[in-house]
């Protein structure tokens, strides 16, 4: 099977390191990529992933058997609706399913019309007085949750007891032109559930925690995700059955009755508060850092799993097989991300084999130099969370990058027992 992959971060490293250790897979590429992909699929930097012509003839040029697209913005772009017009197969949501993510008032939409738990949420659209935007201040808090109603990888949500901090972030949304959507703060744990969604046929991969903040104990902005674990130990037996459940078949089915049945990765975060699992947001791709904890552990072929979606067949497929034990990744940043980070500095002591790169470039001179925000990815994979741990912090702390940073405590209040389920109301 010859496969592109679209995309360039440690997420798609990931997923080619899972698609090489398929014997179906006869050939990859992958494009723009990055540094560190070379050794894995013949990279194509100068295709630029939203540009739907260009991909459509690199994969008519290439001669693949299927397309598997990363990022969220070539999906909410339409990229896979040319390639299936092209007749090629493709793992990802068509441009109206993309929404789901691309649109966060129709993610609510379809959530209501579903009779999914979600947290309540009113837009404010650009151009609002200044007396609307007080009072629906007014209506939430004290924790204030305000989001872009768009794509902005993952740092577009304050949430804040600060009322002055929620208010920057509406101005700032708002001068951006954007909708802000104003939502009541859900409490609990949060959970990452990837579902393979072909119509209303979904499978559950294994269920991770993504660390959002950019410091220790959850303190700073948001970013795309500093770190993540799979599975859960703290999850009840029946949590990932219950989120399919009550959460993502609803979902499924309810797109399928609106005429743009879903096709690919369906991500759901998801709040586990004392009413049960409620929907923080959805994502309509693989989640990045979570994709690059849960890969590490999936036995069953990679290839032919993302092909039976892209080919309709995924009820077909047998029951996911998983390696017994825990994953994690620990992301590598630049200095000053997540606000503007610095790039062109050199990289060492990156070689290991549990390293993806996610903004990685060679410079001039041959050197591995950073090129994004998010550096690099250090997977630990143990027979205990623990163990896990220990793999991923022991490699990190060898890499050599000027400025960098990283959180010290992914998945540790999880080691150390402190995270719970709220007891049901009643």
């Amino acid at each position: 099977m010859r496969i592109l992959v679209i995309g360039s971060g440690a997420r798609e490293h990931a997923l080619l390191r899972g698609l090489s250790q398929d014997p179906a897979t006869t050939d990859l590429h992958v494009a723009p990529g990055n540094a560190g992909l070379g050794a894995l699929a013949t990279i194509h930097p100068d295709i630029k992933a939203d540009d739907a012509d260009s991909v459509t003839a690199l994969a008519r040029e290439l001669n693949v058997d299927l397309v598997v697209i990363g990022p969220e913005i070539p999906l909410v772009a339409g990229v896979a609706d040319a390639l299936r017009e092209a007749g090629i197969a493709v793992f990802g949501p068509g441009k109206e399913a993309a929404r789901i993510e691309g649109s966060k008032a129709f993610a609510k939409d379809v959530m209501a019309s579903a009779g999914v738990l979600t947290a309540h949420a009113e837009a404010i659209q650009p151009g609002a007085t200044d007396e609307a935007i007080e009072a629906a201040l007014d209506r939430f808090g004290p924790t204030w949750v305000v989001k872009d109603d768009g794509l902005a990888a993952g740092k577009g949500v304050v949430v804040t007891p600060d009322r002055a901090a929620a208010r920057e972030h509406v101005d700032a949304v708002l001068a951006a032109g954007n909708p802000v959507l104003f939502e009541s703060f859900l409490d609990g744990p949060e959970v990452s559930l990837f579902c393979l969604v072909d119509g209303e046929t979904v499978v559950p991969l294994l269920p991770a925690q993504d660390h959002k903040r950019v410091f220790n104990n959850d303190e700073g902005p948001n970013t795309g995700g500093m770190g993540a674990y799979t599975p859960l130990p703290w999850l009840p037996e029946d949590g990932v059955q219950r989120i399919v459940d009550e959460v993502c078949v609803p979902v499924a089915r309810e797109m399928a009755r609106r005429g743009c049945a879903y096709s690919g990765l369906l991500y759901a975060g998801i709040a586990w508060g004392e009413k049960g699992p409620a929907v923080v947001e959805f994502n309509c791709r693989f989640g990045d850092p979570e994709t690059q904890a849960v890969l590490a552990l999936l036995k069953t072929p990679l290839a032919g799993l993302l092909n039976s979606v892209a080919t309709g067949t995924l009820a077909q497929q047998p029951e996911l097989e998983w390696i017994d034990g825990y994953a994690l990744t620990v992301v590598l940043a630049s200095h000053n991300y997540p606000d503007t980070p610095r790039t062109g500095d050199v990289i060492r002591n990156a070689d290991a084999d549990n390293i993806l790169h996610a903004g990685t470039a060679l410079n001039d001179r041959g050197e591995l130099v950073s090129a994004g925000g998010r550096v690099l990815n250090v997977i630990g994979v143990g027979e205990t969370l623990e163990a896990a741990r220990d793999q991923a912090y022991a490699t990190i702390a060898d890499i050599e990058l000027d400025g960098s940073h990283y959180r010290t405590d992914i998945a540790l209040p999880a080691v150390e027992g402190r995270i719970s389920i709220p007891l049901p109301r009643g």
